[in-house]
């Protein structure tokens, strides 16, 4: 869940809790009040009783109307507590029972006691209390509402600078040329943020540069000496003949020789690569490099007698041929490589994708082959020829996938 809508609902639910709690609580004190003024009223009849009894000695006349009602009753020598009762009222013109408020008092008129209850009705202080609340329940509607809208809108603009910084975090990459922008904000936080993260950025990119310039070098200045080495060993094995002990030391030398110098070139490919300075792209038959790879390896699939079964279809591609090579002559030859005797290879080429699927006993995992130097056992490569693949396609948007389908290892690049 976002941070926004994260704090839209706790915001939400904080303010719909606080106003329902304190709606309750105004709507109990404006009855509170309005009952009480209801109850100041009824005082101020029951000093009117009493005045007039104290001037005439006498009860006043049974007053009735549609919203006070007075009535006498006669108690003897009882007593009669004098409180405000809540009550049921009803009308002179109506036959429905109405809530009333009721005071009960006492007047003695000449030795007699009389139990006086004054009635008024509630409807006007209930209707009163019903528009109070109503227009509080819109109010408070109305209030969730803009709260809602400017939450969404302020502090969508508020955080837009953190969701900048994020965007471009998302698509950094130390590979690209492309660098860090500076977000400036009004918040001093999104600004320590932003700051942070430019000066971050910076270093990775200034460690990577160096990293690649390091690795270049390295391989550029090993060329020279692997390839003094490899000049020295053929003359060194034309020159005189060989006990079986030192032909087999030479071999290994020229083998590990062998592997790396392959290692040296493999290297120095990926820091082209991924420098962006392998050359101008071109116009490539993918069809045409397929098949010029499965005659130069030709002697190899006759050798382990695979089948090879191809479905090509014409397929031009905007990119550099080198890399293309590259990236085809790997794949079939992992195929060729990684099979048994007799086994299959199947290559199909459309014009969405190319997938080349072959037997073989070894099952792997795909994120773990794709990193340098990994390989399997008894493999004899240098582990970098799946990783140069996914370079490849990650340079020019393709995707490299791995099955295992019907235990065929299928490899497939989409373009």
């Amino acid at each position: 869940m976002k941070l926004l809508n994260k704090y839209n609902r706790v915001n939400i639910a904080v303010t719909i809790a606080t106003m329902l709690v304190t709606g309750i609580i105004y709507y109990y004190a404006i009855s509170h009040i309005l009952t009480n003024r209801i109850d100041k009223d009824l005082e101020l009849e029951e000093q009117e009783i009493f005045n007039y009894v104290s001037l005439n000695h006498a009860l006043p006349e049974v007053y009735e109307s549609n919203h006070q009602q007075i009535t006498f009753m006669p108690l003897g020598n009882q007593q009669v507590e004098r409180r405000f009762v809540d009550t049921v009222y009803k009308e002179i013109d109506e036959n429905d029972l109405e809530a009333g408020r009721a005071l009960i008092s006492i007047v003695k008129v000449k030795g007699q006691n009389y139990r006086i209850l004054v009635t008024q009705s509630k409807v006007e202080t209930e209707y009163l209390i019903k528009i109070i609340f109503q227009i509080t329940i819109v109010v408070i509607f109305v209030l969730l509402v803009l709260l809602t809208v400017l939450n969404r809108f302020i502090l969508k603009s508020i955080w837009q600078p953190f969701y900048s910084v994020l965007a471009q975090l998302r698509g950094f990459s130390v590979a690209d040329k492309v660098t860090i922008n500076s977000t400036p904000s009004g918040i001093d936080e999104f600004n320590e943020l932003d700051q942070a993260v430019t000066a971050m950025a910076g270093r990775v990119k200034h460690d990577y540069q160096n990293l690649k310039a390091f690795t270049e070098n390295a391989s550029h200045e090993l060329m020279t000496p692997v390839s003094v080495i490899n000049s020295k060993l053929d003359t060194l094995l034309q020159t005189d003949t060989y006990t079986d002990k030192q032909s087999k030391l030479l071999n290994d030398i020229y083998g590990t020789m062998a592997r790396l110098t392959r290692l040296n070139k493999s290297m120095l490919l990926l820091t082209k690569i991924e420098n962006g300075v392998i050359g101008a792209d071109e116009q490539v038959d993918i069809r045409a490099i397929i098949e010029e790879s499965l005659y130069q390896q030709e002697e190899l699939i006759h050798g382990k007698n695979i089948n090879l079964v191809t479905t090509l279809e014409d397929k031009q591609l905007k990119t550099s041929k080198l890399l293309m090579e590259v990236l085809l002559n790997n794949l079939i030859s992992n195929a060729i490589r990684h099979n048994y005797p007799g086994g299959e290879i199947a290559i199909t080429l459309n014009a969405t994708q190319i997938t080349i699927a072959n037997t073989g006993k070894n099952i792997f995992d795909i994120t773990e082959v794709l990193k340098r130097f990994h390989k399997s056992t008894d493999s004899e490569g240098i582990g970098l020829g799946l990783t140069i693949c996914k370079q490849i396609c990650d340079n020019y948007g393709f995707t490299l996938q791995y099955n295992l389908i019907d235990e065929r290892h299928v490899f497939s690049v989409g373009f």
